[in-house]
């Protein structure tokens, strides 16, 4: 079974169809077996009806089918994610072939004895492949990552949000990384004071949080649970309203020179300075920044903390904001290459490719 079996399962046991359209659009087929039929005693000794199944990630591959699994020798170990990608990961691969129906544990690689089986699994993952839209291979790591994507904040520098909000997904909402910014909160202070989270991205293992702790504005950068840089004002704001800022002057060129695989440009640092109506109240330089993502299963959040917190020594979630905010501001400069960056980079690309 694989997890691709599960939804499947789930629309059989449960007894309804496969949406064929989806607000006027097609779907494709749902892709899996379902393995209801297991539920029955009387299947207790029947044969796996999930005959065949490709893998893919970063250019690694593999495949099983009907109790043979041909798989590609790992060639780059998961941390690390950056420098030159196997240029051709289709083919420029060590092949490792396991029988699971006499080893199933994988303990001997028998590709060397067995070489037309290899070549009959490779020309099936190459039809899994194309009939699953898995090519072209990629076997880069952090340049897919950070590359940007169409999404809703495609193309966008300037975000607005007068409401609270929870559980935005991490994809869909801006991305401070690798970046200048700008964040402003206007908010009115009660008169008995106030705390709470005003925008947060991430938890305790990466992310950011803008947030009131007994009146005080806080910013802080968790690096991955490693390290914490905060910036905080020196005394309670006072009742009624005020501007709060949070600004961000990055030191790097930008993501936009991964396509050359130069990762100058990301996770450098910069100078943040945090500013209470319009009085810079606290500066500090970061020497580092989260280069690539921030924590992937928790959310962008306005006026509370959904899930895990950034910075457990000062609040614990949800952490709702008890001044009223009227409205968040964030805007996003990215930086961007120069004509004379982008020739420097192509011409070393050249350089690099010239010496292999």
């Amino acid at each position: 079974m694989h997890v691709i079996d599960v939804v499947p399962t789930i629309l059989e046991v449960a007894g309804i169809n496969a949406p064929e359209m989806v607000d006027g659009i097609k779907q494709s087929p749902i892709e899996g077996t379902s393995f209801a039929y297991t539920f029955d005693a009387a299947n207790a000794n029947a044969p796996s009806r999930h005959k065949t199944q490709y893998f893919e990630m970063m250019g690694q591959w593999a495949l099983y089918d009907e109790g043979w699994l041909l798989s590609t020798k790992v060639n780059r170990a998961p941390w690390e994610a950056f420098g030159p990608a196997n240029p051709d990961p289709l083919n420029n691969q060590e092949f490792q072939l396991y029988d699971l129906s006499t080893d199933m544990n994988q303990t001997k690689d028998i590709a060397a004895e067995h070489p037309d089986k290899v070549a009959e699994l490779k020309a099936k993952f190459m039809e899994e492949a194309k009939k699953y839209e898995v090519l072209p291979l990629d076997a880069s790591v952090a340049a897919r990552i950070v590359a940007p994507r169409p999404n809703i904040t495609a193309g966008r520098s300037e975000f607005v949000y007068t409401l609270p909000m929870t559980g935005l997904p991490q994809g869909d909402s801006p991305l401070l990384l690798n970046t200048s910014y700008t964040v402003t909160a206007e908010i009115d202070v009660p008169a008995d004071n106030a705390n709470g989270m005003i925008l947060t991205s991430g938890g305790r293992f990466g992310g950011y949080g803008f947030y009131l702790l007994d009146g005080k504005p806080v910013w802080v950068w968790n690096l991955a649970d490693l390290e914490r840089v905060k910036w905080t004002g020196a005394e309670p704001l006072s009742a009624g309203k005020h501007l709060i800022e949070f600004d961000f002057k990055y030191d790097g060129l930008g993501p936009g020179t991964l396509a050359f695989n130069d990762f100058s440009g990301v996770g450098r640092g910069g100078v943040g300075t945090l500013k209470i109506d319009g009085a810079e109240v606290d500066t500090k330089t970061m020497a580092k920044t989260l280069p690539m993502i921030l924590q992937w299963d928790e959310a962008f959040d306005i006026g509370s903390d959904t899930l895990t917190g950034v910075n457990d020594a000062d609040y614990k979630p949800p952490f709702p904001l008890t001044a009223k905010l009227d409205k968040l501001t964030i805007k996003l400069d990215r930086p961007q290459l120069s004509a004379a960056d982008i020739k420097k980079l192509e011409d070393a690309q050249r350089n690099n490719k010239s010496s292999e």
